[in-house]
């Protein structure tokens, strides 16, 4: 395993020891993949044609595939390295043309700043120490005038009941122990770190979930439980 800076090797565990699911549709990761063609509308309906994406914390691919079938030129990040050799070998399975890495942010945006036309940061933020480090490195990697999309959860009483006991260990909806509440982010930190980073507030939306139907919808300018929000530089 490499060492990185700004990471917790315990949640880098937690997703290498779930790196055989990704795919499951399934399994505990078969939300994802459900709201995955929300995710991708939100974040291409933005953006040029042909756009170059950094999708950090990609995970096993889910959305960065989608956002190549979408017509982007995608690199994929993430810490966990048997989550980037599930990515890529599913991939290959697809005849996709996507460059995953086994880096960070940081690393990225020292290497290849300005050279982005968007950043995908998407249920990643809470999962490191320092949330506002991966915002300015994200900014870092960005075009002048490109876009950031991240999304995560609020930290709020209603979301440690739905997301994490509801989503968790009732519904299932995700692997048990994913989210700490502690480490969730409210919309008003998200912005402050992305403020200082350099990058201006666009919209918000939430994903809104129907327990009945087992489907999700957006809500735009709602601050729900799980929220995506939309940034430039």
């Amino acid at each position: 395993m490499k060492s990185f800076e700004n990471a917790d090797n315990k949640e880098i565990e937690k997703f290498d020891n779930v790196s055989d699911i990704w795919w499951d549709l399934n399994g505990e990761m078969g939300t994802l993949h459900v709201i995955n063609p929300l995710r991708t509308q939100f974040i291409m309906e933005k953006l040029p044609p042909n756009p170059k994406i950094l999708d950090v914390g990609c995970g096993g691919g889910i959305l960065s595939e989608a956002l190549a079938k979408a017509g982007a030129r995608v690199t994929g990040l993430d810490l966990s390295e048997a989550s980037i050799q599930a990515a890529k070998k599913h991939a290959q399975s697809q005849n996709l043309q996507i460059d995953y890495r086994y880096e960070s942010a940081q690393d990225v945006a020292d290497k290849e700043a300005g050279t982005f036309d968007a950043i995908a940061c998407m249920e990643m933020l809470e999962h490191v120490p320092e949330p506002g480090r991966v915002i300015a490195a994200c900014a870092k990697a960005l075009k002048p005038g490109g876009q950031a999309f991240f999304s995560t959860i609020n930290r709020t009483p209603k979301a440690f009941l739905f997301a994490i006991v509801g989503g968790e260990y009732i519904l299932r909806l995700l692997p048990r122990g994913t989210h700490t509440y502690s480490k969730l982010i409210r919309p008003v930190e998200l912005k402050a770190w992305n403020k200082e980073a350099g990058l201006q507030f666009a919209r918000l939306a939430s994903l809104m979930y129907n327990p009945f139907t087992r489907t999700f919808k957006v809500a735009h300018d709602k601050e729900d439980v799980n929220y995506m929000a939309h940034f430039t530089k």
